[in-house]
């Protein structure tokens, strides 16, 4: 699993990797560092390699998300279902003011979210007796 960080979100995608790898699932987190221009190498790598990637950004939809999709749909990388993509953004709702920690709860951009998305996106594991799914 690949978590792909733009902005401020990568200290919880660094927890969101500690909390999966304690449960046996192998995450490489990177920082985009910048959204324009789009690091197209870095991507395509992360898809190549990890059957689930997963991008978090402060922006709303149609942003970083959908550059990564956009440039992964053009390149072939979704055909035959090579990997399976997640974007995680703000949601397209108005929020209350409330403590940063709290918004981005709510907004489904913690580590506590990034890590339920995480396992529900990786497949299923067939020689598993739980439900543990592992990379």
């Amino acid at each position: 699993m690949a978590i792909l960080s733009l902005g401020t979100r990568l200290s919880e995608a660094l927890k969101a990797a500690d909390t999966l790898s304690e449960q046996g699932v192998a995450v490489t987190v990177a920082d985009a560092r910048f959204a324009k221009p789009l690091d197209e190498a870095l991507v395509l790598d992360l898809a190549r390699e990890h059957e689930v990637l997963i991008t978090i950004e402060e922006g709303s939809r149609g942003g970083f998300g959908a550059m990564v999709l956009h440039l992964l749909a053009e390149r072939g990388a979704l055909d035959a279902g090579g990997v399976r993509v997640r974007t995680l953004t703000l949601p397209d709702t108005y929020q209350d003011h409330d403590s940063p920690e709290k918004m981005y709860a709510e907004a489904g951009l913690d580590a506590k979210t990034i890590v339920k998305t995480a396992l529900d996106t990786l497949p299923e594991r067939k020689d598993s007796r739980s439900r543990l799914r592992l990379a």
